[in-house]
């Protein structure tokens, strides 16, 4: 079995993490999968394109497994990440529509379920752990950035259309408040975007469990609605140069900004 995730370490105090980019299914799993789940429509599209090369010696972690495969940004446990309202779970149901994504009587069990955990989930954070605790030992403190996109537009999820950028630090919990006011200063400055801190979008799984500022860790999730980066939210899903070059520029302003901010973070 191939590594389900893929490095490139740096020597900034920031890491991104891509948890959600990734497109492998193993054909086992994917011969399982209906015509609608094999679309792979909730990936967070090119994700990892558009953050590239914005801060050079930033490290990185990408997830190379698709969501649908088990989540690798919900709780092991399988503990909601916004209890009372529709979300998807740790290994998912139904896509962001609510629309069924297995074949009849092919959605996993709960076996399927802890082979997925030990297989790709699992790996995947004992890989992003690995590289945080590395970060921290080299600088007395890191940054994760954890990067998302989801399509503008998803009535099971939420009303209307989403923000551009939406923040989330689960209420400020997961980083000091100099990394999340240097980020909210940047989009809001951003010309012809919106934005909002701690919408409907606070963190996920990643950004809770890691973000710990008492201990020199701090966490922040952004989410980015596709209409910023991509041609058309639909299939084949295609990547707008021009859209993404526009949006690039805001984007490595708040990385360059929070490392510059993590030398003071220092415990």
């Amino acid at each position: 079995m191939t590594v389900p995730y893929e490095i490139h370490r740096g020597t900034s105090p920031v890491i991104l993490a891509f948890p959600h980019t990734g497109t492998d299914v193993p054909p086992a799993i994917y011969d399982r999968l209906n015509d609608n789940g094999r679309i792979l429509a909730d990936t967070d599209w090119h994700i990892h394109e558009l953050y590239d090369g914005l801060l050079s010696d930033a490290t990185t972690v990408r997830a190379t497994f698709h969501r649908y495969v088990i989540d690798a940004n919900r709780d092991p446990q399988g503990v909601s990440l916004y209890p009372g309202q529709n979300t998807t779970g740790l290994v998912p149901e139904t896509d962001f529509d609510g629309k069924a994504i297995w074949k009849d009587g092919q959605a996993p069990d709960e076996a399927d379920i802890a082979a997925r955990l030990r297989d790709f989930h699992a790996p995947y954070h004992a890989a992003l752990a690995a590289e945080i605790e590395r970060v921290r030992t080299m600088h007395g403190v890191a940054i994760l950035y954890d990067c998302h996109s989801i399509r503008s537009h998803i009535p099971f999820l939420f009303e209307g259309k989403l923000p551009d950028f939406n923040i989330g630090t689960d209420m400020g919990r997961t980083c000091d408040g100099a990394i999340e006011q240097a980020t909210l200063t940047v989009v809001e400055a951003a010309d012809g975007y919106d934005s909002v801190l701690n919408g409907r979008f606070k963190g996920g799984w990643t950004t809770r469990h890691y973000g710990r500022p008492e201990t020199g860790v701090h966490a922040i999730q952004m989410e980015l609605a596709q209409s910023t980066h991509l041609q058309s939210e639909a299939p084949p899903f295609a990547y707008d140069t021009t859209k993404a070059d526009r949006l690039r520029v805001h984007l490595k302003d708040i990385l360059v900004r929070i490392e510059q901010i993590a030398p003071g973070l220092k415990r």
